[in-house]
């Protein structure tokens, strides 16, 4: 087992590195990606005592069961199973191995859902909540805008720069996953919350560029994003699950509902596959146009 247990190791820290640097995964992804490795790894020497290269398709099969056996959701499941192709195809590239084990094994249909979606009525209700003759009130009310009508994940709205913005051109630039750029058309709403909001920003010894800051002048974590929005929702009599990624999903049905292309979502959402945004075709349709082009009338899809 120690020289079985030495190959993961050294195989684990390479394949960190490519996926960190090469593959130029987020933090979180790549902590997420290695706890699935090591506990397979640990499976793996447990049940077979092999190391990496040795691992054989039955005994790929062998560690979907156990997941199963665990009770381990359709979801999770399958996800584990990705890291792990995505581990063996590292090696294959790299010619540690001859044969991916994990070739001919496909991942237990998962059906998927939506979270909760917020109607335009109650976008408008999280957005009475807040006091925007204060600094906190300006902020927060901006930061529910930005969320929902420029559709972005809660770790690129705190990621935000000044530098990010520009209004004059009719657009923000956001840094979604794995560090990419995109380029996000700005609600006139949303552009001038923001603009209400940096009248009242950071304390002036402050020189972080960061654009949501707390009453510290420091960034705003994603924690007390999902705080802010919480309270908004119990203040406004909201008796729903939501997360900023439910302003994020509203954002998206709602230009789906008003007629826009797909593929259009797709690119304002920074979705890398297209089969990701297709859970939204799924819907029922309301008929929101009229709303929808109200909302988002200054932005040219």
């Amino acid at each position: 087992m120690i020289e079985s247990a030495k190959k993961w190791d050294e195989f684990a820290r390479d394949y960190r590195r490519y996926i960190r640097f090469e593959k130029h995964l987020a933090d979180n992804s790549v902590e997420a990606y290695m706890r699935d490795l090591e506990e397979f790894a640990h499976y793996i020497m447990r049940t077979f005592d092999v190391p990496p290269q040795r691992v054989e398709a039955t005994m790929v099969e062998r560690y979907m069961a156990w997941l199963y056996d665990r009770g381990r959701s359709r979801a999770s499941q399958a996800r584990r199973l990705s890291g792990i192709k995505s581990f063996y195809n590292f090696l294959l590239l790299g010619d540690r191995i001859e044969h991916l084990p994990t070739e001919y094994i496909e991942a237990p249909k998962a059906g998927r859902t939506l979270p909760d979606t917020l109607s335009v009525e109650e976008i408008d209700a999280l957005l009475d909540t807040f006091d925007i003759t204060t600094a906190k009130g300006c902020r927060d009310s901006a930061i529910i805008e930005v969320l929902y009508s420029c559709g972005l994940r809660v770790s690129e709205l705190t990621s935000l720069r000044l530098e990010d913005l520009f209004f004059g051109e009719g657009y923000i630039r956001v840094v979604g996953k794995g560090d990419k750029q995109r380029i996000v058309p700005v609600s006139s709403a949303a552009r001038d919350k923001m603009q209400l909001y940096m009248e009242f920003r950071h304390p002036k010894h402050s020189s972080d560029t960061t654009l949501f800051l707390n009453n510290r002048g420091t960034p705003l974590t994603r924690v007390m994003v999902f705080t802010i929005i919480r309270q908004a929702a119990k203040q406004a009599g909201i008796d729903k699950q939501i997360s900023p990624h439910t302003l994020r999903h509203s954002f998206a049905t709602h230009l789906l509902e008003g007629g826009a292309n797909i593929r259009q979502v797709q690119e304002l959402l920074g979705h890398e596959n297209i089969e990701t945004t297709e859970i939204y075709t799924h819907l029922n349709r309301h008929h929101l146009s009229e709303v929808v082009n109200e909302k988002f009338s200054n932005i040219d899809l």
